[in-house]
């Protein structure tokens, strides 16, 4: 059994329709990566297609790769305003399965939703962000927290111009996990300046963007 399969599960597609079957916008899915060398851009796309067909306000588009992904299969959840596609920043690197659908589907609904389940006070101070914030979070298709987390830096993403948040399954791809010198899951790497490990609310998210914009601020906690 694939790695998709395994992620849609009965129990899975069960839940499917109270996820996805009210969506307020649409939702374009674009899965980058090469189907014919590679199983698990395959399983993506199996994956991505299978959402696309069931519901009606998501959309998918395939694509080969691109030079400035180091890892696949790569998929983006991109918004739609009239003829436009709206890219957010939000990035899935890896095939999603496991725990982590539940993160794809939080990065479906932070498109659809516009990112409005953030708190108050959190898109008010995303709009006083001026630099790039770039957020990459090291999961696995076991880790719970992970699902936590997404939901929370997918909606920044989406909520400013500024963030971009990539969602990195690290036990597909360890040489992110040795490079980021990961030793707890999930893991939050916010402008390859600031490492946070654990689930933390959103408040404190908000903290940590501001300490890695700060100059000369380097922190692991």
């Amino acid at each position: 059994m694939s790695d998709a399969d395994r992620t849609l599960t009965p129990e899975v597609e069960k839940q499917l329709p109270d996820l996805l079957g009210h969506l307020p916008r649409p939702v374009i899915l674009q899965l980058w990566g090469d189907q014919e060398a590679d199983q698990r851009v395959r399983e993506a796309q199996h994956l991505v297609e299978a959402l696309c067909h069931r519901f009606d306000n998501i959309e998918c588009h395939i694509f080969p790769p691109r030079a400035n992904y180091p890892f696949y299969p790569v998929i983006g959840a991109f918004g739609v305003a009239g003829e436009q596609e709206i890219d957010f920043g939000v990035r899935l690197i890896g095939l999603p399965c496991g725990v982590q659908i539940t993160s794809l589907i939080a990065a479906i609904q932070s498109v659809s939703f516009r990112g409005m389940t953030s708190e108050a006070k959190t898109r008010i101070l995303l709009k006083q962000i001026r630099d790039p914030v770039t957020m990459e979070l090291v999961t696995s298709n076991e880790d719970e927290g992970g699902t936590l987390m997404a939901h929370q830096i997918f909606n920044l993403a989406v909520a400013s111009e500024q963030v971009r948040s990539f969602l990195i399954m690290g036990d597909q791809f360890p040489q992110a996990v040795v490079g980021y010198s990961v030793r707890k899951l999930p893991h939050l790497v916010i402008n390859k300046r600031v490492h946070v490990e654990g689930v933390i609310d959103e408040a404190a998210v908000m903290v940590h963007v501001a300490s890695a914009l700060s100059p000369n601020k380097r922190q692991h906690t």
